[in-house]
């Protein structure tokens, strides 16, 4: 066994209970908050329609809500959008006719002036139901190619480890965005897909170095593994923090200047990231440690 693995002094797996303690509490948290509160779901995967109202200057949000409300109009949300925020998006929970459309355009150019203008996109409940299950399978099919790849380059017990923290990272996004009913709308799975391919890129850095040392070292115990594990993420932890820190800085400044129409995007986004740097060296290792060392104890008994 290499001096450098024994001599390392920081630990990351002694500890590892703990670190799947607190993902477990996290986890059933969520399952907790989807049975009873579900998902906020925005209109891209309901039926309903956005109305984009460019006006040309800031506005008061409630000006626009009373203007469309005294032509018998709710809508379920306005929001500010925009460069200069000076659009306003509004989203109604049912499809709207032509008429009511026209009727909302007349409105709100006698409130601002004629150079509104105005831009209807409606979803109607089968295109939703198709989105929501191109949305599933692109989850799906991701995750099985990273299985596959994985388990080619690596072994399988890394491939699992990785799917595992994948999920766990997916599911702590969608937890909070269900604890705080942020709504949940296209951009956010193009968000949960960027989480995948980071969360396994971080994940597959380390698994590389852990198999680098597995070769310069001849590991006869679960401590020798552990050992391993700990020098790897040791040599590896640097590079980790500076990269996710780099892209959260790139995503705060987006979630800050970004405007409206991409905020859920990026705060999805400063989650995921989040999560996928813990993950990839307090779950994915240490689950790969757990199996591995479980293997160790069942060939010497």
């Amino acid at each position: 066994m290499s001096d450098k693995c024994t001599d390392y002094r920081f630990d990351f797996v002694t500890h590892r209970k703990k670190y799947f303690i607190l993902s477990a509490f996290l986890i059933v948290a969520g399952i907790i908050s989807l049975c009873t509160m579900n998902l906020n779901l925005g209109i891209d995967f309901k039926s309903g329609t956005r109305i984009q109202v460019q006006i040309g200057k800031v506005f008061n949000e409630d000006d626009v809500k009373q203007t469309v409300e005294k032509i018998g109009l709710k809508p379920g949300s306005i929001t500010t959008a925009g460069s200069k925020n000076d659009m306003a998006v509004l989203q109604f929970p049912e499809p709207l006719h032509k008429d009511q459309v026209a009727a909302l355009t007349k409105a709100v150019q006698a409130a601002y002036g004629n150079h509104v203008d105005v831009q209807e996109s409606m979803v109607n409940p089968m295109i939703s139901r198709e989105l929501a299950r191109s949305a599933l399978y692109s989850i799906l099919i991701a995750s099985v190619g990273i299985v596959i790849y994985t388990t080619i380059r690596f072994e399988f017990r890394f491939a699992l480890s990785s799917i595992a923290a994948l999920l766990h990272n997916v599911f702590l996004v969608i937890t909070l965005f269900s604890l705080f009913q942020i709504e949940v709308d296209l951009p956010f799975i193009a968000a949960i897909l960027t989480i995948v391919g980071y969360s396994i890129h971080d994940n597959i850095i380390i698994f590389d170095r852990i198999r680098d040392n597995l070769k310069r070292v001849k590991v006869k115990t679960v401590q020798d593994v552990e050992h391993v594990v700990n020098y790897s993420i040791g040599q590896t932890l640097a590079r980790s923090i500076n990269t996710v820190l780099t892209v959260l800085i790139c995503s705060l400044a987006l979630y800050i200047f970004g405007g409206e129409s991409i905020r859920n995007f990026t705060l999805a986004l400063i989650i995921g990231l989040t999560f996928g740097a813990y993950s990839s060296i307090f779950i994915a290792s240490q689950i790969w440690v757990s199996w591995r060392g479980y293997d160790f104890k069942r060939k010497c008994m």
